[in-house]
């Protein structure tokens, strides 16, 4: 809570705030979700019935400070360039070990293309 209270004494913005996490205890404690209520600030959690939501959020943050964000963003709206950027390779030119190193996109495609029906067969 208290480096929770810091970052909302830092935050150089005033729009609405949304913030995530996982289900851990201290994100679920009262305490935790009062300090959310006093601020405004609107609470999102992954569901508690998918394991995995968590590892993807992770993996994806992980991907984007490491290899995206090696210097701070001068700005906000540069900042979201670079994660549309960094989406946009993920998504359409990065291959992945999961996917036998095919692009997420490749993936995608491949499923439309077995899914179209061909009308003008003979």
């Amino acid at each position: 809570v208290k480096a929770f209270r810091q970052a909302l004494r830092r935050r150089k913005t005033t729009g609405p705030l949304v913030h995530h996490s996982d289900r851990g205890l201290q994100y679920c404690s009262v305490l935790y979700q009062s300090v959310h209520e006093r601020n405004g600030i609107t609470c999102s959690m992954t569901d508690g019935y998918d394991c995995y939501q968590n590892a993807l959020a992770e993996r994806i943050n992980g991907i984007l400070k490491n290899e995206f964000l090696l210097s701070r963003p001068a700005d906000l709206a540069q900042a979201r360039e670079i994660v549309k950027e960094s989406v946009a390779i993920y998504n359409h030119e990065r291959p992945h070990l999961a996917l036998k190193y095919k692009t997420p996109d490749d993936v995608h495609q491949a499923f439309y293309r077995q899914k179209t029906v061909n009308l003008y067969q003979d």
